[in-house]
């Protein structure tokens, strides 16, 4: 993807598109898998930590990243394949692999449904399977 891809990216989700949400936007579409913090500042390193965070965090506000609690190093963040900001339509479980400790996407894998009881209202969800990835069972 370009720049003007990139753009046109965060356009589509209500985000003004500035230097520092381009590179952070690249970092997470180049990782091709989930990224946590120290991640992300490994990849990019002419941002503050803080600068990262508040940048992820208004992409979470525009439905531009995911959010992926339950990693065992915390919080992992992906982008989304929708292109709406006011709703998610692209959810999703993952896998993290106990042995590589990598988070995978599992595109394609149906959430399962979960009746709540009356009363309860669901905003998001985490779906996270444990166990060996393919690359560690070989």
């Amino acid at each position: 993807m370009d720049t003007k891809n990139y753009e046109q990216l965060l356009l589509e989700h209500g985000i003004k598109p500035t230097a520092n949400r381009i590179t952070v936007v690249k970092a997470l579409e180049a990782s091709m898998l989930p990224q946590s913090m120290a991640e992300l500042q490994n990849r990019i390193d002419t941002i503050d930590k803080s600068g990262i965070f508040r940048t992820l965090q208004l992409f979470r506000e525009h439905h531009l990243v995911h959010v992926i609690d339950g990693a065992v190093d915390g919080q992992r963040f992906e982008l989304c394949h929708s292109h709406h900001d006011d709703h998610d339509d692209d959810v999703h479980p993952h896998f993290y692999c106990e042995q590589c400790l990598q988070t995978y996407c599992l595109d394609g894998v149906m959430m399962p449904k979960v009746e709540l009881p009356e009363g309860f209202e669901a905003h998001t969800s985490n779906y996270i399977i444990k166990g060996t990835c393919p690359h560690c069972k070989k």
